[in-house]
């Protein structure tokens, strides 16, 4: 840390005996001249140095903006982590509970939870990198069918829910048979060879009902799709 006493020393020296000259009356011109000029060698250094502190601050201000920029960069992706399935970028388990939870305490909302069928087998005939290719894809067709206010997550392996704020039941069977019909319309193009299906439980929920109500509700009715053959919609 920069001690401005220390450094600024001799101009205090130079201006106390500045003023003793000027409160004297009886010297000849040059003396003041000479004062003035010592005045005068000294201000400039003085201005040298305050230009010199305002350049370090300003490096240093400017230092500072870039340090506090990557922080809040860094704060944002590791939220972004903290809240986010790595390998589809949708909510996580605890990010998609707390989103569900927080949608009940202030509305209606419905749930849909969804499960690959036989995906066990998906893995074990073609390996985990297709397996993970299937998931990203199915994800992104799932994204295609429902309503831009929905949100998705991973709650699972293979299983994900697709909160739905604000709807009833029989509209969001609607969605549930949208995602339905598209996964049956065309193979994804991670395994062209066959059909990926789901089965797909939905659930509704009124103001003030919590998560666990919800979830139980539509893992209920999905459980009832797999029951009764998998690849359908089932409610309760």
């Amino acid at each position: 840390m920069i001690d401005l006493n220390e450094l600024f020393r001799e101009e205090t020296r130079v201006l106390n005996e500045a003023s003793e000259v000027a409160a004297q009356t009886a010297l000849s011109p040059e003396a003041y001249r000479e004062m003035l000029q010592r005045l005068n060698r000294h201000y400039q250094r003085l201005m040298r140095e305050t230009w010199r502190l305002i350049s370090r601050s300003d490096r240093a201000e400017r230092e500072l903006n870039r340090v506090n920029e990557q922080l809040n960069q860094l704060a944002s992706e590791l939220e972004y982590k903290a809240t986010h399935d790595p390998l589809t970028t949708v909510w996580n388990r605890s990010a998609i509970i707390q989103r569900i939870t927080r949608t009940l305490q202030s509305g209606p909302a419905s749930l849909i939870l969804l499960d690959i069928d036989y995906f066990k087998k998906i893995n074990d005939d073609h390996g985990h990198p297709v397996g993970d290719k299937v998931i990203c894809e199915l994800v992104s067709r799932i994204q295609s069918s429902i309503p831009d206010f929905a949100s998705i997550g991973r709650v699972g392996g293979e299983e994900f829910t697709i909160l739905l704020p604000g709807l009833f039941m029989a509209d969001a069977v609607k969605v549930a048979g949208a995602i339905h019909t598209s996964l049956n319309a065309a193979p994804l193009a991670a395994l062209p060879g066959r059909l990926v299906t789901t089965s797909l439980g939905v659930s509704w929920g009124k103001p003030g009902s919590d998560f666990e109500t919800l979830y139980s509700t539509a893992d209920a009715a999905l459980y009832d799709a797999k029951h009764h053959g998998r690849n359908r919609v089932f409610f309760r």
